[in-house]
């Protein structure tokens, strides 16, 4: 029995692997729809975030046979219910991912993306997801921990997109509606962000009994 358990363990691991790396893509077709808004690209997107929903769906299938079949108790109680979270986020990165791509559709003014830092976000964020399926597979609460602290660089670079895109929209309103759909393409990566850091939360949880976001103001 515990043999079984075990290799349904693993299956987890391997499963939330491939749908950290389902989010990743996700995220990097999204980006290079900023550029190129192909329907190829945009379909991408939406055949990623398509798996995702399906992996999603696999995966809790999995943690509650586990939950109802191993009746598992401390860690491996509170590394299953991590899980059940972790997917929760990953399932709303696939859904962003998609939101850029179609905003990327109607975009007029595609020069105005190369005087924002959007892909530098899209970049940091792939890196954070990618930072908290590790930390969870290697069960590292440092490596949890680094992803946390990496949010602040994604907010700063929000912050600077939000501040540069109202200077535009001052010296040239005609244009407003283009600035406001780069204001939402880089709200939803500065999501993204924060939905890597709730993962991250998660792992430190699974390790530690402490979800240290209970202890946000």
């Amino acid at each position: 029995m515990r043999n079984r358990y075990q290799e349904q363990l693993d299956q987890l691991h391997v499963e939330l692997i491939q749908m950290g790396a389902q989010c990743e893509r996700a995220i990097a077709a999204a980006e290079k729809t900023l550029k190129m808004p192909s329907e190829a690209l945009i379909a991408d997107v939406h055949k990623a975030e398509a798996e995702i929903d399906q992996k999603e769906r696999d995966i809790e299938a999995l943690c509650l046979k586990m939950l109802l079949r191993q009746q598992p108790v401390a860690g491996d109680l509170r590394l299953i219910s991590s899980a059940l979270k972790m997917i929760s986020d990953m399932e709303r990165i696939g859904d962003q991912a998609c939101d850029i791509a179609d905003i990327s559709k109607i975009v007029e003014d595609r020069s105005v993306l190369d005087q924002l830092p959007i892909r530098d976000m899209a970049q940091a964020t792939i890196h954070m997801l990618s930072d908290a399926v590790d930390s969870f597979v290697k069960s590292d609460v440092e490596l949890a921990r680094k992803v946390m602290d990496a949010d602040e660089a994604v907010d700063n670079m929000f912050s600077a997109i939000k501040e540069k895109l109202i200077a535009m929209i001052t010296a040239d309103a005609s244009n407003g509606e283009t600035y406001l759909d780069y204001l939402m393409i880089a709200k939803y990566y500065e999501r993204i962000g924060d939905h890597a850091v709730n993962i991250a939360e998660w792992v430190e949880y699974s390790i530690t009994g402490v979800h240290v976001g209970e202890h946000k103001e």
